[in-house]
Parts: structure tokens; sequence; C-alpha cells
């Protein structure tokens, strides 16, 4: 029989692919760097193949079948930790760890009526919280680091599962003093003459705002890093947007000078959920997603708000 490459074998070989340095890499996983090399030169041994080019520099460089490996023992380590997973979701549902990832657009908005909610609502779960763009999200996720996503939909997700959870309205945010800002509600038409301010590529919301106002190029080269950056710069007379009712919810509009009209055909994007295919703790994310949907909603807003209202009110 073919000996097996051992979980710690694998998990040298993914920690080198993700770090990209030796060192880092066996930090990563508390060993030492020679522990390291050597773990990575037994299993070239033990698979005869070749996985790293050897040569003069100190950067680790892939062969072709190393970068296979690579997501095969992603993959393989994905698996074993969901033998430990599915365990753990039959002896107590909706409790222990759970990494969730969210996006920039939703993030700062819902997470501070969110979190409450679900610490009320599962008390026994342990929240660990990552923000960034879809893209990345989506390797952390593939890759394992990340058990459940929170985003706009659709998305490039391989081998994910989603759930829609809530509709999120578009509003056009227009200066004070603009032309249009008299006007009860906007036409698509009307903005399409207009400057539109966009987010920096990698952000949905910018190819979302794209779609519904239907531009098919890319914009204006100046692009906010933020949807805090992009009010502002409305505030200030470069332009106009689209943004989204959680944001505006959110106090993304605090402080400046801006006008909001609604769209006179509506527009918006979908947030859901998204877990890798075949997850163990499948069913505690469709338990989570009503908890999830009730924060993101108007209605969830303002419970929430007057709930911490009552609970200032008592600690005075």
């Amino acid at each position: 029989m073919t000996p097996l490459p051992s979980p710690q074998q694998l998990r040298y070989l993914v920690a080198l692919a993700d770090l990209g340095h030796f060192g880092r890499a066996a930090a990563a996983c508390a060993v030492t760097q020679s522990t390291l090399s050597a773990g990575i030169i037994a299993l070239e041994r033990q698979l005869d193949s070749a996985i790293l080019e050897r040569g003069p520099g100190k950067r680790p460089v892939f062969t072709p079948l190393g970068l296979e490996l690579v997501g095969r023992a992603r993959r393989a380590l994905a698996a074993l930790a969901a033998v430990s997973e599915t365990a753990a979701a039959a002896r107590d549902p909706l409790s222990g760890p759970l990494r969730l990832g969210v996006i920039p657009t939703i993030g700062p908005f819902l997470l501070p009526r969110l979190m409450p909610a679900l610490r009320r609502a599962f008390p026994r779960l342990q929240l660990w919280l990552r923000e960034d763009l879809t893209d990345r999200l989506a390797e952390e996720l593939s890759a394992g680091r990340l058990d459940l996503l929170l985003l706009a939909l659709p998305a490039a997700l391989p081998e994910a599962e989603t759930l829609r959870v809530a509709h999120d309205p578009f509003m056009a945010a227009l200066p004070e003093g603009h032309r249009l800002a008299g006007e009860a509600s906007l036409p698509l038409s009307a903005l399409g003459s207009e400057r539109m301010l966009l987010l920096e590529d990698g952000h949905c919301l910018r190819d979302q705002a794209l779609s519904a106002c239907g531009m098919p190029g890319a914009g204006d080269a100046f692009a906010a890093t933020s949807l805090h950056t992009l009010v502002q710069m409305v505030a200030g007379g470069l332009g106009v947007t689209l943004l989204p009712q959680l944001a505006i919810e959110g106090g993304v509009l605090a402080g400046a000078s801006v006008v909001l009209k609604p769209l006179g055909t509506p527009q918006g994007r979908e947030l859901g959920l998204a877990w890798r295919a075949r997850s163990p703790r499948a069913e505690e994310f469709r338990n989570m997603a009503p908890t999830i949907a009730q924060a993101i909603s108007p209605a969830g807003a303002e419970a929430e708000a007057s709930l911490a209202r009552a609970c200032a009110l008592e600690t005075n």
C-alpha cells in the first residue's frame, strides 16, 4: 500500500504556498524552519515527485505538480476538519468558533446591530470576523480558513452553496443644491448624464452600481476606497452615486451635505450567505439566516436601536 501523506505534511505544504517563505510558514505551523523543510523533503520522497524547484532563490517556487498538490492538500485538510465539525455540530449545534467573512460595504453598517442579535440568539457561538473584498473572502472560504460569508450575490464562489437573506435597495445620493435635488424620484436616464462616482475595482458594489445605471464601462478613473469616502466626494460636489439602504441606515451620511432620492425604477443588491458545499454545518447556517435577515431589515435596525437605548437608561 502506498504510504499516505500525514495531515502535518499537508499543513506544511499549504502554509508554504500561502506565505511564500520557509521561516514564516514554519512559524505559522509552530515548528522550526528545519522541521518544515524536512517535512516537505520527506513528502517529495514519499511521493517520488518534485514539489519545489531547487535553485539559488530563497523564495519557494512550486512545480506544476506541486501547485496541483497544494490544491488537493487544501481539500484534504478541509475534509479532515469536517470530520470534527460534524461531530461538534451534532453534539451542540450553533456553538463554538465560527469564522465569518463580510465585505466592507456590509460590515461597518450591519455588524453593530448584527453582533448583539447573534449573541442573544446563539449565546454559545464564538464569532471571529474577517472583513475583505469578495474575491479574497472566496479564496479564504475555499481554503477552509473561513466558515461562512455574508456578502452581495451573485458572486464567483466555486464549490459553495449560497442562500439569499435580504434585498438592499439603492438610493441616489446628490450634493446639496444639485439641479435634480428637487425631484421626487430620479429616473435612471437622468443619472446617465451625471458624473457617477464609484468605489475602486474589486468592490462588488461598483459593478452593481454600473449595472443598475446601465453603464457598460468602468466609469470615472478616480474612485473611492470606501463608502464613507464616496459620500464625502458627493458632498464636495464631485458627482453623484448610488448608496445601499443598509449603509444609509448604518450612518454613512453622518455630517455630510448629501440629498437622497429614490430611483424611478427601483434597483438594489441581494445580500446572502455562502458556505462550502457539503459543509457539515450547512443546517446551522440556514438556521442563522432568519436572525441575520431580521437584523438587516429596517425593523431590525429600529428594534436594535430601541434595545440599546433601553440598556443605556438602565445603566444610568
